[in-house]
Formats: C-alpha cells, sequence, structure tokens
C-alpha cells in the first residue's frame, strides 16, 4: 500500500478556500504529504505549511519528514525565526541565517515539496527576491579564480575571514588552499589551487580539519539577508541619515556597518539597505498552495502586540534609533492580504476526540501494560507500527512490549512499514501524536502514547576528532602579550609576542620573553617546548626572574627536593591499593558487543578511549582508580554503564554514588532502559524512596539479588552489607562532604573505582596530572551542540525580561536559579508580576521529596516554562528545551559550580544563553571577579577541564599538598611543577630514585644557520602558528611529527622551504636527544657537536669515526667533536648530520 493512499484531502480550487475539518493533530501531517504529492503532480507548485509558533514547525518537521520518506521526490523544507526578540541587540546564529537562506535560494524555483514557516518568520520583511539568485556563485574544478578579488567579494557578500573554518558562512585563505563553510550547505569545501586554477573541490571535516571526498561544484549563497558591498553600505548609510535625526558619530552601529561589519541585531534594520524589501510571498510561485490553522489570526496578533510593545520601549534611544514595526515587519492585515489570492486550506479544529486515545497505564504484578492489552483486544485485526524516539530506546519498548506479549518486526520507515505484512512493527521516530485508520485498519503508536512522556531526543552524528589531555594541559593557547611564561633554563618572564630575527644569515622566528630589569631572552621557536605557561595563584604577581643569576637555578633545585618528598607522600595514599591485589574481570566480546552496538549514538573517539581504559583496567589484576573527566553531556554516563557491565557480568555488585536526590532518580531511570535487555537487578537508594522500599534494597543487597544500587551518600553507611562489591562509581565528587570523602578513601583498597566529573576538584585534578590516579578526558562535543553564549552583567529588571521573552519565543523553557530557600518564593512572585505570561514554579532541596519529584516532572514535560531553583538542579537535571539559565547572585557561586549550573543548558542544537546577574562590579572581591572571568573566558564546549586548572590557580595550591608545596609552586609555576612532580612519581611507581634533571634539562639546541620557521605569509595568524610550533617542538617521535607534517600540509598548503627545514631540524633533534647530545652548530663551512657529561654515545664509536676520517672530524676536548664539511645548501648539511649520527652507536 502507498503512504499516499491513506487519505485523500479535499484541495481548493484556485485562488479559493477550503477546509479540512475532521483531522485530528496526528492524521495532519500525512494529509499534507498527501496533499504535496497531488499538488506538485497537477500544479507543479509546492505546500506552504505557516504554523503558529516555531516550535510547532519543529516539530511539524520532524513528522513531514517521517511520512514524506524520499527526500529528493518531496523535499521538506523549514523557513526559521531569527530566535531573537524585536528589535534586538543579538543576531541570529549563523546555522539559522543558513537555512533561510537555503530555503529562500529554492522556494522560487520549488515545482514540489513542503516549506515550513512559523507565523513570526512570516511577518518578518525580506530583501528582494532578485537578491539571493544575483549574489549566488557556483564554482567548479577548472574554473579560473582570482583568489584575492574572491576574498573581497566574500567579506562583501557576508563572509567572515577567520583562521580556522567551523561555521556557516567562514572562511579562510592559506596560500593555494582556501576553505569555505557556504551558506545553505551541509558540508565545509577546501578548494586547492594551482596558480589561479581550481584543481580540486572537496569536503573536509571542521572538527578534525582534514579533507575527504571530491565534489566536482560548490554554490555559494550570499553570507547575510542584506549586502555589505560599498554600495549596500552607501545605501544604508544615506537611508539611516534620512530616517533617523541624531549624531551618526553616536551610533555603533553606522560606525560598524560603515567600515563593512554586521553589528549585532543588524537584521532589524534590513530596509536601509534596499530600494524596496521583499516578503516570503513574493519567493512563492503562483499557484503554491498554503495550509494555515484557524488560530493564526490570534497568533499572528499577539507577535505583533510584542512589536509594538518592543518599539515603545526602545524608540527614543538616540545611540540606536529603531524603525517603525511597519518598515520591518508585515502587519496581520498585510498577511491576511497577501495570502487572499492563493489556493487555501484552513486546518479546523475537529468535533471529535482524536481516535487514539492515550496507552499509558501502570503495569501490575500480572497485566503488563493494561491500557495497551485493552487496546489490542478491541482491534484485533489491525496492523501497528510502534515508534520509538531514538534507538536505545526502541530496546527498551521492545522489552516492555514482550512483557505485554507484543513482539514486533523491526522495520526502517513509515513507507517500509505499509510495503510489509508485519502484524506489528516498531520503528525510530520522534513523533508527538499517533494515528488510528479505522477504513484501512492501521494504527501508528509513538511512544509518548504509549508511556505517557516525551524522552528527550539526543542528534546522533558521526564524529571523529583525536583530542589529548597533554596537548589541553601543556599548549599555549592561552597566551597573550603580557602573559607569565616559564622558561626552563632562565625562570619566569613575559611573554612580549613572536619577532622575526635574522642572525649570520639564518633568519629564525623568536619567542621574546621579558625578564627583571627590561632584560630580553629570544627564544628560538624549534625550543618552544622549553617554554610553559606560568599558572601561580596569581600570574598578574608571578616572581619576575633576573636573567644571567642564579637564583632561579636554586629555586629550580629547592623545589626538585621538596617534590621528591611530596611523591612520596602521594604514592603512599595509594600504595595499599597497588600492594592489594584486585580482581581481574573476564571478558566475554560477543556478548560485550552486543552490549555495546545498543548504544544509540555514535561513540566519540575520546569516550571510546575512555571507555577502553576502564574495561582494561578493570581486565588487570589491580585495582583500578580513574578519573574521568568530561564535560557535562559529554558522554561519561555511558562510560560508568560499561564498567557497570563487566563487573555484573563477572558477579560483583555495583554501587553509583550521586550527590543529589534528583539526579539519583535520573541515573536510576538511565540505567534502566540501558539494561533492559539484560537480566540484572537495578534499584534506587533515596529520598524519594519509602523506608520499607529501602529496607527491602539493603536485604536484597545483602542477599546479592541487587546487581546495581544508584543513590545518594546513605549507599556509604557503614550498616549497609553488600554479597560482592566490586565497582564503586562515583559523579560529580567535589560535591560530597569530608565524612563521605573519609569513607570513599577507605573504599579505595578494597574495590574499582571510577569517578565522573565535569570539573573535578583540583586535588583530584593534580592527582590524576601527575599520575597518581589514571585519568581519561572526554572533549569532543555531542553532535550540534553549540556553546552557551555567556554574560555577566548587574542584576536588571529589564534584562531579565529580555533574557526570558527570548526563550519563551522559541518555544523554549528558562532555569532561574536563586540560592535562597527563605526568599525563593518571593523572587518566583517578582518574576511573574515580571512576566505575567510565564508559567512559573518553584524547586529547591527542602521541598517534600513527593513534591519536588512533581514539580520536575511538570518542568520536563514543559508545563512550566519558568524553574525557579536553588543549585538542586546543579547535577544531572537533563531538560534539552531549558537553553537559558539566569543566576542571581553568580557572585557567591564557586567556579565549579558556575560550570555545572552552564551545563544544564545548550543540550540541544539550539543556541543557549547564560546570564550570570551580579551587584555592581566594583563591589565584588577579587576572587569572585576571576572566577566570572574564567567562566565567561571559557565558554567552548569542552572547557570544564581548563576551568579546574583555573581553579587550581585562583585557590592558589594549597588545597592540592598543603601549604608547605606552595611557595616552591608559586616561583617555579604551576605547570613546570606539575612535570616535575609526575617524572617523580613516574620513577617512584618503577621503584628508580627521581631524576628530576630529566625534566629540567633543556634538552638538544640545534643551529644550523638556515631559516627554520613557519612564514608568517604562509600561516598568517600568530596564534594558530604558534599553537603549531608548540606541537613540532614537543612531538616525542618521528612517526607524530610526521603526523604534524601531514596534517600541515592538508590544512595550509605545500611546506615552504623554511618550514619543511624546521621539520628536518626537528627530526634531526629527536635522533641528537637519544645519543644525550646537548649542542649541533654547523655552518656551511663547519660545526660541532657538544655531548653532554653523562652521553649515552659508547666513546669508542666517537674515537673510531676521528680515526677513519680525520681530514673531518677532530676531537676539542672530552665533550666536543668539530668537523667540516663544506656543505652549502641546508638538505645538504642536515643529511651530513644524519651521516654522522649513523656513525654513532649506544653504549651496552
Amino acid at each position: 500500500m502507498a503512504a499516499f493512499d491513506i487519505f485523500s484531502p479535499p484541495l481548493p480550487a484556485e485562488a479559493h478556500t477550503t477546509q479540512w475539518r475532521n483531522l485530528h493533530p496526528g492524521e495532519r501531517p500525512q494529509a499534507m504529504v498527501q496533499a504535496a504529492r497531488e499538488i506538485a503532480a497537477t500544479r507543479q507548485a509546492p505546500l506552504l505549511v505557516i504554523t503558529d509558533s516555531s516550535e510547532q514547525g519543529e516539530q511539524l518537521r520532524r513528522e513531514l519528514l517521517f511520512y514524506s520518506g524520499n527526500q529528493k521526490e518531496l523535499p521538506v523544507y523549514l523557513f526559521p525565526d531569527w530566535e531573537t526578540l524585536p528589535y534586538d541587540v543579538f543576531s541570529p546564529h549563523q546555522d539559522i541565517i543558513s537555512e533561510r537562506l537555503n530555503a529562500l535560494y529554492h522556494l522560487p524555483m520549488m515545482r514540489s515539496g513542503i516549506l515550513i514557516v512559523p507565523a513570526n518568520s512570516l511577518m518578518q520583511r525580506l530583501p528582494p527576491a532578485s537578491y539571493i539568485q544575483q549574489h549566488s556563485l557556483m564554482l567548479h574544478c577548472g574554473q579560473e579564480l582570482d583568489v584575492d578579488a574572491f576574498r573581497n567579494n566574500l567579506v562583501a557578500a557576508g563572509y567572515q575571514h577567520v583562521e580556522s573554518v567551523f561555521e556557516h558562512g567562514e572562511f579562510a585563505v592559506r596560500g593555494a588552499i582556501l576553505d569555505i563553510f557556504p551558506m545553505g550547505s551541509r558540508h565545509p569545501f577546501r578548494i586547492d589551487l594551482f596558480d589561479e586554477e581550481i584543481e580540486t573541490l572537496r569536503k573536509f571535516d571542521p572538527e578534525t580539519q582534514l579533507s575527504g571526498d571530491k565534489v566536482e561544484e560548490i554554490r555559494l549563497l550570499p553570507g547575510k539577508e542584506f549586502p555589505l558591498t560599498e554600495d549596500g553600505r552607501k545605501h544604508f548609510r544615506i537611508s539611516f541619515r534620512e530616517r533617523f535625526d541624531v549624531d551618526t558619530r553616536d551610533c555603533a552601529l553606522y560606525q560598524d556597518v560603515s567600515e563593512g561589519l554586521a553589528s549585532p541585531g543588524i537584521e532589524y534594520y534590513l530596509p536601509l539597505f534596499f530600494e524596496v524589501t521583499s516578503h516570503l510571498f513574493e519567493y512563492l510561485p503562483g499557484n503554491t498552495v498554503i495550509v494555515r490553522s484557524r488560530q493564526l489570526d490570534t497568533a499572528a496578533l499577539r507577535f505583533w502586540q510584542d512589536i509594538e510593545n518592543r518599539y515603545e520601549d526602545r524608540r527614543y534611544d538616540r545611540h540606536r534609533p529603531i524603525l517603525p514595526p511597519k518598515d520591518v515587519f508585515l502587519t496581520p492585515e498585510d498577511i491576511f492580504r497577501q495570502i487572499k489570492p492563493f489556493s487555501v486550506i484552513t486546518l479546523e479544529t475537529p468535533d471529535s476526540e482524536p481516535p487514539l486515545k492515550s496507552l499509558a497505564s501502570a503495569s501490575t504484578a500480572d497485566n503488563a501494560m493494561p491500557a495497551l492489552q485493552a487496546f489490542l483486544a478491541e482491534h484485533p485485526d489491525y496492523r501497528i507500527l510502534y515508534c520509538a524516539e531514538s534507538a536505545g530506546r526502541r530496546e527498551v519498548l521492545l522489552e516492555l512490549l514482550k512483557q505485554a506479549g507484543v513482539r514486533p518486526a523491526p522495520v526502517d520507515s513509515w513507507q517500509a512499514f505499509l510495503n510489509s505484512d508485519a502484524k506489528s512493527a516498531m520503528t525510530v521516530a520522534a513523533l508527538d501524536q499517533g494515528l488510528l485508520l479505522s477504513d484501512h485498519k492501521l494504527a501508528l503508536i509513538p511512544e509518548s502514547q504509549l508511556l505517557g512522556r516525551r524522552i528527550a531526543q539526543r542528534r546522533r552524528r558521526r564524529r571523529t576528532q583525536e583530542s589529548n589531555s597533554d596537548f589541553i594541559i601543556k599548549s599555549l593557547t592561552e597566551l597573550h602579550p603580557g602573559s607569565a611564561v616559564v622558561h626552563i633554563d632562565h625562570g619566569v618572564g613575559r611573554y612580549c609576542g613572536l619577532e622575526t630575527l635574522t642572525i649570520e644569515d639564518e633568519t629564525t622566528e623568536f619567542l621574546t620573553l621579558e625578564y627583571a630589569k627590561g632584560a630580553k631572552l629570544y627564544v628560538p621557536v624549534a625550543s618552544l617546548h622549553l617554554i610553559s605557561r606560568y599558572g601561580g595563584s596569581d600570574p598578574e604577581l608571578a616572581p619576575i626572574d633576573t636573567l644571567g643569576n642564579d637564583t632561579w637555578q636554586k629555586n629550580k633545585r629547592k623545589a626538585a627536593e621538596k617534590i621528591r618528598d611530596a611523591a612520596a607522600e602521594l604514592l603512599d595514599i595509594y600504595a595499599k591499593r597497588e600492594a592489594r591485589p584486585g580482581y581481574a574481570c573476564k571478558l566475554e566480546d560477543n556478548e560485550y558487543r552486543q552490549f555495546a552496538a545498543s548504544f544509540p549514538f555514535e561513540e566519540t573517539p575520546d569516550q571510546q578511549d575512555a571507555i577502553n581504559s576502564v574495561l582494561e583496567d578493570m581486565r588487570s589484576p589491580r585495582s583500578m582508580d580513574r578519573l574521568v573527566c568530561g564535560d557535562v553531556g559529554f558522554g561519561k554516563t555511558e562510560v560508568a554503564m560499561r564498567a557497570a557491565w563487566l563487573a555484573v557480568q563477572n558477579g560483583k555488585q555495583v554501587t553509583m554514588l550521586v550527590p543529589t536526590t534528583l539526579l539519583a532518580q535520573q541515573h536510576f531511570e538511565s540505567f534502566r532502559d540501558r539494561f533492559a535487555d539484560w537480566p540484572i537487578q537495578i534499584d534506587l537508594m533515596s529520598r524519594f524512596r519509602s523506608a520499607k522500599e529501602q529496607d527491602n534494597t539493603l536485604q536484597k543487597l545483602a542477599e546479592g539479588k541487587v546487581d546495581i544500587v544508584v543513590g545518594t551518600h546513605k549507599l556509604l553507611n557503614k550498616q549497609i552489607k553488600y554479597k560482592d562489591l566490586g565497582l564503586l562509581i562515583i559523579d560529580e565528587e567535589h560535591r560530597f562532604g569530608v565524612q563521605q570523602k573519609e569513607r570513599i578513601k577507605a573504599l579505595r583498597a578494597e574495590v574499582d573505582i571510577l569517578t565522573l566529573t565535569a570539573t573535578p576538584i583540583p586535588r583530584t585534578l593534580n592527582l590524576a596530572m601527575t599520575g597518581a590516579r589514571d585519568l581519561s578526558l572526554i572533549v569532543t562535543a555531542p553532535a550540534k551542540r553549540l556553546s552557551v553564549k555567556t554574560f555577566v552583567r548587574e542584576h536588571q529588571d529589564s534584562l531579565v525580561k529580555e533574557a526570558v521573552l527570548r526563550e519563551l519565543l522559541r518555544g523554549g523553557q528558562v532555569f532561574y536559579l536563586h540560592n535562597e530557600v527563605k526568599t525563593i518564593e518571593r523572587s518566583a512572585e517578582q518574576l511573574r508580576e515580571l512576566i505575567p505570561e510565564a508559567r512559573v514554579c518553584v524547586a529547591h532541596g527542602q521541598m517534600p521529596e513527593r513534591e519536588l519529584e512533581a514539580i520536575m516532572a511538570d518542568f520536563y514535560h514543559k508545563r512550566y516554562n519558568i524553574l525557579v531553583c536553588s543549585t538542586i538542579i546543579e547535577t544531572g537535571i537533563d531538560v534539552p528545551s531549558a537553553n537559558t539559565i539566569i543566576m542571581d547572585r553568580a557572585d557567591k557561586l564557586g567556579l565549579a559550580q558556575l560550570h555545572q549550573l552552564r551545563g544544564r543548558v545548550g543540550r540541544s542544537h539550539h543556541q543557549a544563553y547564560a546570564y550570570l546577574l551580579t551587584p555592581p562590579w566594583k563591589s565584588l572581591s577579587n576572587d569572585a571577579q576571576k572566577r566570572l572571568e574564567a567562566i565567561s573566558s571559557a565558554d567552548t564546549l569542552g572547557a570544564g577541564f581548563t576551568l579546574a586548572s583555573h581553579d587550581l590557580e585562583i585557590r592558589g595550591a594549597g588545597e592540592i599538598l598543603g601549604e608547605e608545596q606552595t611557595g616552591h609552586m608559586q616561583k617555579i609555576g604551576f605547570t613546570l611543577y606539575t612535570e616535575m612532580l609526575e617524572e617523580a612519581v613516574k620513577a617512584m611507581k618503577e621503584g628508580r630514585t627521581p631524576n628530576i634533571d630529566l625534566v629540567l634539562q633543556s634538552g638538544c639546541e640545534i643551529n644550523l644557520r638556515v631559516p627554520a620557521l613557519i612564514p608568517d605569509d604562509y600561516l598568517p595568524d600568530i596564534h594558530t602558528r604558534l599553537i603549531m610550533y608548540k606541537r613540532i617542538a614537543g612531538a616525542k617521535d618521528k612517526d607524530e611529527l610526521e603526523e604534524l607534517h601531514v596534517e600541515m600540509i592538508d590544512r595550509f598548503g605545500l611546506l615552504p622551504e623554511a618550514t619543511k627545514t624546521l621539520f628536518a631540524v626537528t627530526r634531526l633533534k629527536l635522533r641528537a636527544q637519544q645519543f644525550g647530545i646537548n649542542k649541533i652548530d654547523a655552518s656551511a663551512a663547519s660545526g660541532r657537536i657538544l655531548f653532554a657529561q653523562q652521553t649515552s654515545i659508547d666513546p669508542l664509536s666517537i674515537v673510531q669515526l676521528v680515526q677513519k676520517h680525520s681530514r673531518i672530524y677532530k676531537l676539542s676536548g672530552p665533550t666536543q667533536l668539530s668537523f667540516t664539511h663544506g656543505k652549502e645548501k641546508p638538505a645538504a648539511r642536515i643529511e651530513f648530520i644524519e651521516q654522522t649520527l649513523d656513525q654513532f652507536r649506544l653504549q651496552a
């Protein structure tokens, strides 16, 4: 049966209106697909569906894609709302602009398909229909391209010139390589030029920056909905001065546009760029059919009132004058006048109840899913398709249905189900409404109607990205002029920038450092591995060293001695764990693969690394003590679930310890869903359980009838008896008190311990960074997560109102944090008065358990759209539609808390906002200001780890190992201190005396008197150049260097000679270090090799070399080999030195 045979909805005659009276919400998407197919066949035109809100538009798109099946045959587009308030000072996210431009480009040419438009998008004035067509461009292989002219055209078209391309509307030029992410495209592209001809066009991955499949051509749409060309800016300036009687020198927006910059909120000045504006109706093919609801009048009128209110609030601002509403928007009257000439379908409210009622009901011991059982008994001859929200939920649903005696067959789509003979089937689709089609004996039952709740859907996408904790900690990405840095030989100085110098005909780039009394030190970039960022309790007050005296060396020596003691103390803590053999788990490959395959998302590479490390730890006889640090929502729970699965399969019990009752409930449900296919007993210990239920759980734990228990600190009670506890999982260790941490410490020597955290406590982080505990980092964001825009602002009612309305307008929800229970109700009342249309509820930890649980469930199901709450939401509450958080008195919160709370939002593909509200800035303490600066600057995804390092520096080091170590750390800097401590711990673990000199050695210096650098015309961005220098200098072996070599060519183009030399010199350095060579110095005619006092070269091999080639080599003292060679070319000089090194033998 074809999908479009199911409905035959009436279609209007040309320029007439018809009603769809008896279609319920669940039936409408299928009817629209049928109508769109018929319109395409008979009228060669699209169907335009106007929704009352943005939220309805998003949901309808999901439903239409499910029912339509083939995107090529029947494309579905959404013309999204900007997700900003009228006259806002924010601009839409680039992805939204991209989607809008893509829809506007295709719309005039659409002969089939569906376009969804929310009412507020429909009311926005647009550029003339000719603008997008005229400013679009096709590029194809073999085409001539003038790079300079092309770059200027891109900037004028609204594209942004960046160093690395990550988002829509960005481009980067690096020599003969041009990266661009065109608006309206799903992928960015890399354009490879040969002279001025396009040689290849390839897609590339914005995360790894590595290129992939070739394509023959690409289409470039304009970067904005208005032109920033010279003509466009000129038109804007003339129109602005005509419209507004203000001093343009005081208007930042006017000045920005004059300089070619798209000022935030510029979209509301679009009419100033054009002679006349357009609207969506002028883009539509003439015989388009429009679908609208009966409630459209109300939705349009409500939006128009919002526009007028916002205009009245802002119309008198002389620094940012605004256009009257009718210039920027269509009025409701305009909308209905424009709709009139088209054929229109009106959706009427049906008279009857939906045929498919909710089937949610509580299962009993002898009757699983009674409402479904009753439904099946009433409809014995119906074919039924069940819809799960995700692949993971599908497994849970299959298990539940099995208990009810239903075993649906898997199908890929609606169409596949209709074409099959299956009596019952299941597919994955996030639908809200079901279908009951009595004429066809068909039913579609979505999960929400079966269980009575929507499960938040995470988007799935394949990702590949390598990340390395050492690189994050030690890279110089936070370096800017004036930053304190540490040079391993010369001590603490200040970074002044990069400088290119020519010395003895050798051109090299140097890092300029300034020391006490203005003394300058020039560090060649090949020695960048000797530099680390200074991290003390206050980098501004870093003790700047004096060049040439021995204070720095003395400080290093003193620190080294104390570090030996500190390392011994650290290892003593973990000696019991090492000494007592743990239990080595056995892993059944087939069963594990089956469990892993049911994970509904693609593992990110570092998530997979963390899983592999945990499984390896558990399979070894040593007890595990691993810290998994990953930002909020980055997939740490799945790592814990894999560990729990392995422990239970080996007959061990698992305890998951969480800081709050709410989080315990959420984890309990997640575990129950994930383990639904396995005969594993999972239970909960929390305030939400009655005393009787808790006693029952304790008894089952003692008897071994519970495999996994999730709960709060109650689980640490010594009275609790386990039959055989094997694994303790701790979520957010920093939230537990001193007594609980002591109890955890006592358990460390007995069981495997896995700690999950977004921002580890400084002591935990330090133990992991020094190697005393094992560390796994998950820093890859899930698909489509956008970083949270963070603002630190003084508290103002107008700001709160604007932030809340911006979120509510796009159908979202708001967390409003007020951390004083005494005044929380008053705060909620003030919000109700400020924003009467909002639905406000309150949640805090002192509420009765059942009431708290009910409130959180109601908020999750969107019965409320503002939750005024205490920090009870800090951990684990996952509400994907809540994308704004407002924190009152943010100055009173710690850095880890701020980060955790900010992580409550931004869990979907919408741009999220965090407002940190404080009293006047000057009244805040120094520490509070630093915390707020750190959180607002670390707004990238995966910033939790960086913040924990900041926290270490803000608090000072006293909390790490006690006050005694603090002074030494302050003198030599946190990074170097950590490296020295790491070496000491590693040595003691291996049973040898720590050789701190290994860390303090500056490695081998090579001076070939030839340019060895990354030229600034090859890689103009200092920041990126610095990172690449650091990575090259820090390469540990030839393979890592080779990977960097390939990456640079792929990202920036063929290497210039000076950069090839830089790689060759670094390869030489890696070889020389193995031999214990301190320095190699070589000019065009001669040179010398200086050996360390304790070189690893067999002296006999040096003597034999001198004897064999006495004209070339001679020994000048016990540690110096001189040579003459006459090699003018750099490559020949490098080859000569490599051949010399080939003659050396290592001592036996």
